[in-house]
């Protein structure tokens, strides 16, 4: 039964550092931006948006807007996942969570 009380504690232990980790990622933002940064989207590490830049001079293109604003956030979506995925491996030890499973 130790090694029952080891095992726990580890878990525990792993649990409070995935905590710390979530906490990090809501204040690291990353940004997307495309058009030599006409559009820029800025997220935190838990993908959710915090900024929307747009260039004056797209102002009166609504639809080109829309494009670049989508490649922006779905750039920005990328880093996060990115930083999100870095960030778990210092908790794991470089094991992958198993599929489906986020923080």
């Amino acid at each position: 039964m130790q090694n029952m009380g080891a095992l726990l504690q580890q878990a525990q232990m792993m649990q409070k550092k995935m905590q710390e980790v979530e906490n990090k990622l809501k204040t690291i933002e990353v940004e997307g931006q495309v058009n030599n940064g006409m559009v820029k989207v800025t997220m935190n590490g838990k993908g959710e948006i915090k900024k929307i830049k747009i260039d004056p001079s797209l102002k009166e293109d609504v639809e080109i807007i829309e494009d670049l604003l989508m490649a922006a956030i779905s750039e920005a979506k990328k880093k996060a996942d990115d930083l999100s995925e870095t960030e778990m491996k210092t908790v794991t030890g470089g094991m992958p969570l198993p599929p489906g499973m986020k923080f």
